[in-house]
């Protein structure tokens, strides 16, 4: 791609203050890793939109409240890979989490547990700046 790709991810909590992560299907890119929740944005649709969008699509929960909290340039790692730009919310949710066939389970992690999980799309990162 010659462009970069608006991506959009949120982080949810839950009442113990964890966050909701997401494990890849086997067909999904980055199979059986985990992942915040989140997307591409859709031509001629707004980064709000578009993360209201993802979490329905991808955990069934209602988005209550977005809050938009920093950025991520993700470059590519190779020569020809994806260069995304990420946008990343805390969102308020509501409803009972079923997962797409996008993922095949999830979890809700703390800082002290996030060296359990391998996680993608550089969200590792985006996780300790929002912890930190």
């Amino acid at each position: 791609m010659a462009h970069p790709i608006p991506a959009v991810r949120m982080f949810v909590q839950n009442d113990a203050g964890k966050v909701l992560l997401l494990r890849r299907s086997e067909n999904q890119v980055g199979s059986h890793f985990w992942c915040l929740p989140g997307g591409k944005v859709d031509y001629g649709e707004t980064i709000e939109q578009t993360a209201r969008r993802e979490l329905l699509e991808e955990t069934s929960l209602v988005c209550q409240a977005l809050r938009f909290r920093f950025h991520q340039d993700s470059l590519p790692a190779e020569p020809n890979g994806r260069h995304y730009i990420n946008f990343y919310f805390e969102a308020s949710a509501q409803g009972a989490i079923q997962l797409n066939d996008e993922s095949e389970e999830y979890a809700w992690i703390g800082p002290s547990e996030m060296a359990r999980y391998r996680i993608l799309f550089r969200n590792d990162e985006a996780l300790q700046k929002y912890w930190g």
